[in-house]
């Protein structure tokens, strides 16, 4: 800038420093576009499902890369009360092995030791395989399942099975404020089951069918959709409680299911089950006590 009239100043092209600025903008803006995908890299790789199979299982059932599991009866247990369900009347009746699991990682999973008893399983959801019926899986899974892993969940898991006889069934609880309807929900005998089923089901379910405009989401949401686009027979069971917790009395909600055809084969032996659930109603009391 001149100092008085007259004065001869040296003239510099703001272009060459415009460009110089934008050539060091560019350069910033590309180290941080690596530094981003760099992060997205590491949390796609994080939140990857891994399901690995027990080698220890009989041949019948062992999967590799050009076999599959020839299961015809597959049941799925959403959440603490359906797994609890899961235990109590189901891997209480026969013989079961672990089979296998689903490991997910996302921002509601927690890595806790898991006590004898337990329904958490740190992260993860077991497959249990029956000895006397090779052909029947069962999974417990109380993990939280992303939105974004749901779907890839669904393509890993049954992606090892054979989906020519197979046949699904999913448990499930949601919150009784959810359920719409036109009545007072004070009125309704809570905890009730509605059930929705796919196109390809011709079996009647165990209790009356889930009314328009109720939706079902999460987990079991994907597993259904999953079904209906493979045309794999599915029913949903979904409980509708006001629990937050492991209740029994959700848990016992879910007896009218054992009905059901795919599931009347567990039914067998339920001597010791009120002792079973009161074990493990017990040991999640104890669990979730800050003072113990």
């Amino acid at each position: 800038m001149a100092t008085f009239f007259g004065e001869v100043v040296p003239v510099f092209s703001r272009a060459v420093d415009d460009d110089d600025d934008d050539e060091e903008e560019e350069e910033e803006v590309t180290d941080e576009n690596e530094e981003d995908l760099a992060i997205r890299r590491e949390l796609e790789r994080q939140r990857e499902v891994h399901v690995s199979w027990n080698s220890e299982i009989s041949p019948s059932t062992g999967t590799s890369s050009d076999k599959l599991f020839p299961c015809s009866n597959f049941v799925l247990a959403v959440g603490h009360n359906a797994a609890g369900f899961m235990s109590t009347y189901i891997l209480n009746s026969g013989r079961w092995e672990v089979a296998g699991s689903a490991k997910v990682w996302n921002e509601r999973c927690t890595k806790s030791n898991r006590r004898p008893g337990s329904l958490s399983t740190d992260s993860s959801c077991v497959f249990y395989c029956m000895v006397s019926d090779p052909t029947t899986l069962v999974c417990q899974c109380t993990s939280h399942v992303a939105e974004d892993q749901q779907f890839q969940w669904c393509e890993k898991v049954f992606g090892c099975l054979e989906k020519t006889h197979l046949k699904v069934t999913v448990l499930s609880t949601c919150p009784v404020a959810s359920y719409k309807t036109t009545e007072s929900v004070f009125t309704l005998p809570v905890p009730f089951l509605k059930a929705l089923s796919t196109m390809e089901s011709t079996q009647d379910a165990s209790c009356s069918p889930l009314e328009q405009p109720n939706i079902v989401d999460g987990l079991p949401a994907a597993v259904l959709s999953y079904c209906q686009v493979w045309e794999i027979p599915a029913v949903l069971y979904q409980c509708y409680t006001d629990a937050i917790k492991l209740d029994s009395i959700t848990i016992d909600a879910f007896k009218p299911v054992l009905s059901h055809q795919n599931l009347r084969c567990f039914s067998t032996d339920t001597s010791n089950s009120i002792e079973i659930l009161k074990k493990i109603v017990t040991s999640e009391e104890i669990q979730s006590n800050l003072y113990t």
